[in-house]
């Protein structure tokens, strides 16, 4: 059958579905955009004043066509051409209604009524509604200072008190600034990411303790004098948070974005900024400084990234170490190569070399693997240690061995000496598909996983955050009792929507579009109805979270990014990386190599 994304030829954004959808309920789309003003010259209809009739329908340049409202769906059929013959890697995303089935259409005039009423007009035009009023919303969580679009609420719930989702958020922002690009709205993006650029500079106390330069805040708050008529902005870079953490992933999206940015709008004269350049070695410079550390990981503290409360990921967390990679890739991109920028790309890549063999070798996990730790030794001394980390086989948990199917795999949430965090972290997994940290097999066998173990990791609503949920007495030691924390609720096993625009970006890259649409389906069905809420709570993600705010700005703003790239593949560019050829490190003879 004809997939949502299969687009018509020379028209790139137009869809068959799309069309026959204009033609039963054209009054519900909009008049300028850009997809329909496509499908407008497509169908050569002429928009002029004088072409429209007295009942207010649009006629067609054809005059002996009548009017296009008129033309039934066999004529219909006839207007399009034949199809292209596609040819995809059978994999088990690519089911009997996959786009390889298109090979066998000999002429989409021999498509049956069946197969047009899998995309009914109903369901197309309730999706129509459902993206209509998801830009409405996120259009109401735009903030500005003085006068000018500088970011999104966290959310625009009124029904409860605002705490500090009245806030732009750095992490938050990223799927609004995407679907704002995507759109072809950039200035939002800039201002966003020169605002938080001169938050960056500002002096960072916690307790009488300076924070490092190169520290992003991880969030701000536009505040409006109504006397004075002036408008100030508060930065949080911690000293307000939960813990008391500075946010480690802001600065990583931070550079992200930029390159996002820079790819979409093609314009790189904003990264060439001296302000700019600076910020990128400013966060830089915290992270590839000489310390203690043996591993070229980042240590980080508990509730430093998306999962900002006590939740056991403290250490070298698979989310900090996946954005760390992106975002060395990004800078490296971004750089200018004077004398301080080739300094610094040198040690990136030398970084980037070391990051990518460490997460790639102990980080993974698939079943030959875990058979692997199951026979572990353990007290090995010397440099040919096959357990390097003395990891205790019996501190394996029962659960990964019946989640770990016979194909497919992971990166691991944790491992630092003796400790290894068997769960599974979607962010995480998905920014090293995207960043090619993972290798092409790797990203293959973790949507395998996602296949396999659908029901554990979507369920009735898109996307666990981390599973399994911790509980018991491990839940009272790891999260202190934390009431919001609770068994598959928020980060403890809670299902985000906004986890979709990752994971359909990770399904384009590894072409598994129907894995996308299945979880987008998913979420149709009623994050809209249940007002954009931020989480759900349930083993299975059946109910609205018992704190989630409605109305949840990153929630809408994943949406829209899903569809988006669904309906323009060529999207995913601004934030994907293709694997470089050269990250393979050389292998080198240890110093136990013998002759």
């Amino acid at each position: 059958m004809w997939g949502d994304s299969q687009a018509v030829i020379g028209f790139p954004k137009i869809t068959k579905p799309y069309i026959y959808l204009y033609i039963q309920h054209p009054t519900s789309f909009q008049k300028h955009n850009s997809a329909t003003l496509n499908l407008q010259r497509y169908l050569k209809i002429d928009m002029s004043p004088t072409a429209t009739a007295e009942n207010g329908n649009v006629r067609s340049s054809h005059e002996a066509a009548g009017s296009i409202f008129d033309i039934g769906n066999s004529d219909f059929l006839k207007m399009l051409e034949r199809p292209r013959t596609i040819n995809v890697e059978r994999k088990r995303s690519f089911d009997e209604r996959s786009f390889s089935d298109l090979s066998n259409i000999e002429h989409l005039e021999y498509m049956s009524s069946s197969v047009l009423n899998t995309i009914t007009p109903k369901s197309c035009y309730d999706s129509h509604l459902m993206v209509s009023d998801a830009w409405e919303t996120l259009r109401r969580s735009v903030v500005h200072f003085r006068g000018q679009p500088v970011g999104t609420l966290a959310a625009v719930d009124s029904s409860v008190e605002q705490l500090n989702y009245d806030q732009v958020f750095v992490r938050d922002f990223v799927p609004s600034a995407l679907a704002f690009l995507m759109n072809g709205e950039e200035e939002i993006v800039k201002n966003f990411l020169l605002k938080t650029l001169r938050l960056q500079s500002w002096e960072k106390i916690v307790d009488e303790f300076k924070l490092g330069a190169g520290v992003m805040p991880a969030s701000f708050k536009v505040e409006h004098d109504q006397v004075r008529n002036n408008d100030t902005i508060t930065a949080d870079f911690g000293e307000s948070a939960i813990g008391r953490v500075a946010p480690v992933d802001s600065g990583f999206w931070w550079i992200i974005l930029l390159r996002a940015y820079t790819k979409s709008t093609g314009d790189s004269s904003l990264a060439e900024l001296p302000e700019c350049q600076n910020g990128i070695r400013l966060i830089l410079s915290l992270c590839l400084s000489e310390g203690f550390d043996t591993f070229p990981t980042l240590l980080c503290a508990d509730g430093c990234c998306m999962i900002d409360r006590r939740m056991g990921v403290y250490g070298y967390p698979i989310e900090i170490q996946a954005l760390f990679f992106m975002a060395l890739r990004c800078a490296c991109f971004l750089l200018k190569q004077d004398d301080v920028g080739k300094e610094f790309v040198e040690r990136i890549t030398d970084r980037l070399h070391a990051l990518s063999f460490h997460m790639r070798s102990y980080f993974w996990l698939d079943l030959k693997q875990l058979n692997d730790i199951y026979r572990y030794k353990t007290e090995e001394y010397s440099h040919t240690a096959v357990n390097k980390f003395n990891v205790m086989p019996d501190s394996l948990p029962d659960w990964v061995f019946d989640f770990m199917p016979s194909r497919g795999g992971y990166f691991i949430g944790n491992v630092s000496p003796a400790r290894m965090d068997f769960r599974w972290f979607c962010l995480g997994n998905c920014v090293a598909i995207l960043s090619s940290l993972a290798t092409p097999e790797q990203s293959a066998a973790i949507m395998d996983l996602i296949e396999e173990r659908w029901d554990e990791l979507v369920g009735e609503m898109p996307l666990k955050i981390c599973y399994p949920t911790i509980e018991g007495h491990e839940y009272r030691i790891v999260t202190g009792c934390d009431p919001k924390n609770t068994k598959w609720s928020y980060h403890n096993g809670g299902s985000w929507p906004v986890l979709l625009w990752l994971l359909t970006a990770a399904c384009i890259k590894t072409g598994r579009p129907l894995i996308a649409r299945r979880a987008i389906d998913l979420t149709e069905s009623r994050l809209s109805k249940d007002h954009w809420p931020e989480y759900y709570d349930g083993k299975s993600g059946r109910f609205i979270g018992k704190q989630a705010r409605k109305f949840q700005t990153w929630s809408i703003a994943g949406y829209l990014v899903a569809k988006m790239m669904m309906d323009d593949p060529s999207h995913l560019g601004m934030i994907s990386l293709e694997e470089d050829k050269q990250m393979k490190p050389l292998i080198k003879r240890s110093a136990s190599w013998t002759s």
